[in-house]
């Protein structure tokens, strides 16, 4: 059997809510782990959850491997195999990567949950917190970011 442990019971409760803003070179990952950790340990939260949500719909977010370059690229690659650049699609009013865009944010994620545990969150030794551009060219892009716990 395993133990549980109870961590901070009856502490009082806070939260925060702040935003991120994401400038990005265009089609790619850009890391934003330590300003996610950043914010935690400034909101005071010791223990509790973490939410971010990307505010766009040809953006999206990831819990991914932040150790080897590779990984991102093969994953890229992955992406471009399952909604192709040129595919024949209704929706191609803002380019030929809009539509591509709009089905890679639908397969990732908008918003991801982490737990924060003693003010940090609990992310694994290799995982970071990356948003992920879908487009061409560059955007500024917005993360919400909302930490709860005591």
């Amino acid at each position: 059997m395993r133990r549980v442990e109870r961590i901070a019971d009856g502490a009082p409760t806070r939260q925060a809510t702040g935003r991120l803003v994401v400038e990005t070179r265009g089609q790619g990952f850009t890391e934003f782990t330590a300003e996610a950790g950043a914010f935690v340990r400034e909101s005071g939260v010791r223990h509790g959850l973490l939410t971010v949500f990307c505010r766009h719909t040809s953006a999206s977010l990831t819990i991914q491997e932040n150790a080897d370059p590779d990984v991102r690229t093969d994953l890229l690659a992955a992406l471009d195999g399952m909604a192709p650049r040129g595919a024949a699609y209704v929706h191609d009013s803002e380019g030929p990567d809009d539509m591509p865009a709009h089905i890679r944010t639908m397969v990732t994620d908008a918003a991801l949950t982490l737990p924060v545990v003693e003010g940090r969150p609990a992310l694994g030794t290799w995982q970071g917190l990356y948003l992920i551009e879908h487009r061409d060219r560059p955007h500024r892009r917005e993360i919400v970011l909302h930490v709860l716990g005591c």
